[in-house]
């Protein structure tokens, strides 16, 4: 199969990987891209990686990198139209590619237009989803739609779709990549890297606040202004953390904490799962009913209910290093084992084939 895969990356970490680049912007569509999945900002380059050794060809296509698109229309002499340039684009770098399906990471960006003209050129349209979804009609563009969202699928099925469980993994790369003299120092409890938002994860920061009042919890992330200036958020906030930066931070902490976005439900399945254990700093996440599907509570991962269980938990781990260790040991072990993007790939190819 030739895959092509349109994805959106966060606005606010293309502005910080091209601010610490001059120049760049300006350099070949190909040194960008490696530049950008270099990076590795979310799935990165993963999924085109890790297809390759399986036979099958793929490229990843960030369709709001401004400066890597219109790299790309230049060196191929496209000239897009005003009205949806960012769309014309990725259109024109479909039929460039002649793909077998086209993968949507993104099921918000591009509009029922360009989907459907996406359709007509791969032939097929397959999206990926794990936040709030778009309207059913926009949905129904789409011949399926996966999500590692367990309830998600039922919920599909129910509007009539082709839905699939396929869940989220960690890129085994990063390893080798993390540079001990790039880890930030100093830190002596938790760490919690992610979005901060006060309003929109109102539930569950509200929860790593509390904790954070008895517990050494540190933060990373976007969307920390809207904290008071006496909330230990804003009092332990060390700014943004995108990509390579993220996974140091993961790794330099004792602990590493996580919680779901609202939408998740009861169910676990978001990359700090992985990104954590997988470096090899021990997790402690907020509990859900298919957790055990993924890791094992208490040999493998830690699991809290309460604001005051995850303090107890922190600080219980914090100081009980051999305790500690074994679990993150554990934990880096089961997702090497099954939460590869290598493993993910070849669930993928078989999903795919199987709903051809």
């Amino acid at each position: 199969m030739r895959i092509l895969i349109v994805d959106t990356f966060y606005p606010a970490f293309l502005g910080d990987h091209y601010g610490r680049s001059p120049g760049l912007a300006s350099r070949p569509y190909a040194e960008q891209w490696r530049a950008l999945m270099g990076t590795f900002f979310g799935t990165a380059d993963s999924y085109s990686y890790h297809l390759r050794p399986l036979g099958h060809e793929a490229h990843e296509v960030v369709a709001n990198c401004s400066p890597l698109q219109q790299a790309w229309a230049a060196e191929n002499a496209f000239r897009p139209g005003r009205r949806r340039p960012h769309e014309e684009i990725v259109l024109a770098q479909a039929r460039d590619f002649s793909p077998d399906l086209v993968y949507v990471q993104d099921l918000h960006y591009l509009g029922r237009r360009a989907l459907r003209a996406l359709r007509e050129v791969g032939g097929r349209l397959v999206g990926q989803i794990a936040s709030a979804p778009p309207p059913a009609g926009k949905l129904r563009l789409f011949d399926l739609i996966l999500t590692s969202f367990p309830h998600y699928v039922d919920r599909f099925r129910r509007l009539g779709l082709r839905s699939e469980l396929f869940r989220i993994g960690f890129d085994e790369r990063v390893l080798t990549l993390l540079d001990e003299e790039e880890a930030p120092s100093g830190i002596e409890g938790a760490v919690f890297v992610g979005a901060l938002n006060r309003r929109r994860h109102r539930s569950g920061n509200s929860v790593l606040e509390q904790a954070a009042r008895r517990a050494p919890i540190d933060f990373w992330g976007y969307g920390a202004r809207g904290w008071p200036a006496d909330s230990p958020v804003r009092r332990r906030y060390h700014g943004e953390a995108w990509g390579l930066d993220m996974y140091h931070v993961l790794r330099a902490g004792r602990i590493a904490v996580n919680r779901h976005i609202r939408e998740a439900g009861g169910y676990a399945n978001n990359m700090r799962l992985y990104e954590a254990t997988g470096v090899g700093t021990m997790l402690v996440t907020d509990a859900k009913a298919n957790l055990a599907d993924l890791f094992e509570p208490g040999r493998e991962i830690v699991t809290y209910r309460s604001a005051d269980e995850l303090a107890d938990v922190v600080n219980h781990y914090v100081t009980s290093d051999d305790e500690r260790r074994e679990i993150a040991h554990a934990g880096q072990r089961r997702t090497l084992r099954e939460h590869t993007y290598g493993q993910r790939m070849k669930e993928l190819v078989s999903i795919l084939e199987a709903t051809a």
